[in-house]
C-alpha cells in the first residue's frame, strides 16, 4: 500500500497533547477533518484518529484521540503524517497531485523537444511554480499556467508546454 506525506508535526501545543503541523496537503480541512485516519511515516501501523483542528498562523493544530497528553506529544516532535492512497480522494479534471506532475518529463507543444523533467514544485501565490531541470543540470522555472502548460499526459508522465520568452535564459 501506498502512503503520502500530508503534514510534519513540528511541535506541542498546550498541556492536552495537541501538536502544531506544517501542511504538505492541498486539502487540509479534509486531511484533518474529525474522524480523519492517519498514519507515522516512519511507522505505519501506528494510526492516528483525528479528534479536531484548526488554522494556527501559516500551520494547523491537530488534537488526536491516541495522544492526551504533553509527553506523548512531544514523542511525535519531527514526525511526518502520511495517508494510505485508498483515503485519498479523486481529484477534480485539471487537477493533479503533486506526485503526478513531478518526475514528469517537459516537451516543446509545438515540437516535440524534450526540455528537462520537472524537478519542484513550489506553491508561491496564486498559481505553482514547476521547477525544470535539464539534461545538462540547468533548471529554470516556469509558472502552471495554462498560456504555458498546454497539455498533461498523467499516464505517460509527459508535460506540453510553449514556453514565454525569457522562462529559459541561462543567467
Amino acid at each position: 500500500m501506498q502512503f503520502y506525506d500530508v503534514a510534519q508535526i513540528l511541535t506541542t501545543h498546550g498541556l492536552t497533547g495537541e501538536v502544531k503541523v506544517k501542511i504538505i496537503t492541498d486539502f487540509p480541512d479534509e486531511r484533518f477533518a474529525s474522524g480523519t485516519k492517519l498514519a507515522l511515516k516512519d511507522d505505519h501501523e501506528c494510526e492516528l484518529s483525528v479528534t479536531s483542528s484548526r488554522p494556527f498562523k501559516q500551520f494547523w493544530l491537530v488534537q488526536f484521540e491516541e495522544v492526551t497528553s504533553i509527553e506523548e506529544a512531544e514523542k511525535l516532535r519531527g514526525k511526518t503524517l502520511v495517508v494510505a492512497e485508498i483515503d485519498q480522494q479523486e481529484l477534480p479534471a485539471g487537477t493533479y497531485y503533486y506526485r503526478d506532475i513531478l518526475d514528469s518529463t517537459v516537451l516543446d507543444f509545438a515540437t516535440n523537444e524534450e526540455l528537462g523533467k520537472v524537478t519542484d514544485i513550489q506553491s508561491l501565490g496564486p498559481n505553482d511554480v514547476w521547477q525544470i531541470t535539464e539534461k545538462s543540470g540547468h533548471e529554470y522555472l516556469i509558472p502552471y499556467i495554462t498560456d504555458v502548460v498546454k497539455k498533461i499526459d498523467v499516464a505517460n508522465k509527459r508535460i506540453y508546454v510553449t514556453l514565454m520568452e525569457g522562462l529559459r535564459d541561462e543567467n
